[in-house]
């Protein structure tokens, strides 16, 4: 990948370091929300989603933009109206989004995902920044309109939600970086992390990523490890299976492949025999964020909304987890999101007419492909991943089935 580490220790992309990047994306965003506020209100049009606005950030300034430390940079919005329209579906304020990102400095995730992208995180947790490559910026812009006519249309989603796609050129490089939401609050200490395609072929973790600090497992780990997977009460179950199954249908229907669902487990009653309780709580306690301010940016408000109300787990503070639990009735907090959406074009180098495809290419095997990972994909997470609690038969049924005559096998 284009990840790389200098001479001073420091990590680099296409040969730009961490802190020069950072800088450049605080600059950039703080002076493009800030030349948008400037603009009306208005519906979004078609045209505004191919909209590139460019700015140049001189390192000595210029009177459009502050002095600062770094090279000369430019740095490009796409389609700076429809971000804003989607942040607002998302109850995301100009002010709010500002301060999360611009306001303290953002922290590098140090666990890479294999794509050997960066990865930082806003310092209230609130937002995840991480860089792509040139086609998968290319397929987010192509996406745009199909994709948020469905987010118009159902905000309650676990596909990924992007606030802002941006590009900082910089040594003659183009570094192209993605807005989305943080599906793990680093508040919250995850036991398990898994990485799920619903596929078993070669589906096992390296022996490289078993030995971080917080390995990310596969399909054929999850079914060695919790062969009887993750039960749900029934509100919560259907839930998620609904959500699940809209989103599937989806990206099927933009021939969308390999996407996985990234499930991190904490385990409360693990927690509170690590620290005690009382030392556990109170160290969660000091390191926790203010709740996520981003509408349906927890797993918990991703899926249906009537599952929140009752149901047959506590839920007291989940920190925006779905509560669940394990074989050994463990209570666990599980957060969850369908990741890894704009990898597509390795398989469908055909998108470049994608709007084409989508009417006219009903008989051929690309259109069947997604549907059949879809497919596949549904059947592995409501049946093996998860399941429902079983109800607990009442005594009445007991006793009338204890007289009952035994059936012939």
């Amino acid at each position: 990948g284009h990840r790389g580490v200098d001479s001073t220790g420091e990590t680099t992309y296409k040969k730009t370091t961490s802190s020069a990047l950072k800088g450049a994306i605080q600059l950039g965003i703080t002076h493009t929300v800030g030349s948008l506020s400037t603009k009306p209100e208005r519906d979004v049009l078609m045209q505004d989603f191919q909209v590139v606005e460019s700015t140049f950030f001189p390192s000595e300034g210029s009177n459009q933009t502050p002095a600062h430390h770094y090279n000369d940079f430019r740095f490009k919005t796409y389609a700076p109206v429809a971000f804003r329209y989607f942040r607002e579906l998302f109850g995301i304020r100009p002010d709010d989004y500002l301060y999360s990102l611009c306001n303290e400095p953002l922290i590098e995730l140090s666990n890479s995902g294999a794509s050997g992208s960066l990865f930082y995180v806003s310092g209230d947790d609130e937002f995840i920044i991480k860089t792509v490559q040139h086609k998968e910026a290319e397929f987010l812009q192509k996406l745009l309109p199909g994709y948020y006519m469905n987010l118009n249309q159902n905000p309650r989603t676990l596909l990924p939600k992007f606030y802002g796609l941006y590009c900082v050129q910089a040594g003659g490089k183009n570094i192209r970086i993605v807005v989305m939401n943080n599906l793990l609050p680093r508040s919250v200490k995850m036991h398990l992390k898994y990485d799920l395609k619903g596929s078993t072929y070669k589906r096992r973790a390296s022996q490289k990523e078993r030995e971080k600090v917080f390995p990310t497992y596969k399909d054929l780990d999850f079914m060695q490890d919790i062969p009887d997977g993750l039960f749900l009460d029934a509100d919560m179950y259907n839930a998620l299976r609904k959500t699940l199954q809209r989103d599937c249908l989806v990206l099927q229907s933009f021939k969308i492949m390999d996407y996985s669902l990234l499930v991190a487990i904490h385990n409360m009653d693990l927690a509170q025999r690590e620290h005690g309780v009382v030392d556990g709580m109170s160290q969660a306690d000091t390191r926790r964020p203010a709740a996520q301010r981003a509408l349906y940016s927890t797993a918990m408000e991703s899926i249906q909304g009537e599952a929140r109300r009752g149901g047959t787990i506590e839920t007291d503070d989940q920190m925006g987890g779905i509560p669940a639990r394990n074989a050994k009735g463990e209570r666990l907090l599980l957060y969850v999101g369908i990741i890894d959406v704009l990898q597509s074009y390795r398989f469908v180098k055909k998108l470049e007419h994608s709007w084409k495809a989508l009417v006219h290419d009903g008989d051929s095997v690309s259109v069947h492909r997604p549907g059949f990972y879809a497919e596949r994909f549904q059947q592995f997470m409501c049946n093996t991943v998860f399941k429902k609690i079983p109800l607990k038969p009442s005594p009445s049924k007991k006793s009338r089935s204890g007289m009952a005559v035994p059936r012939r096998s």
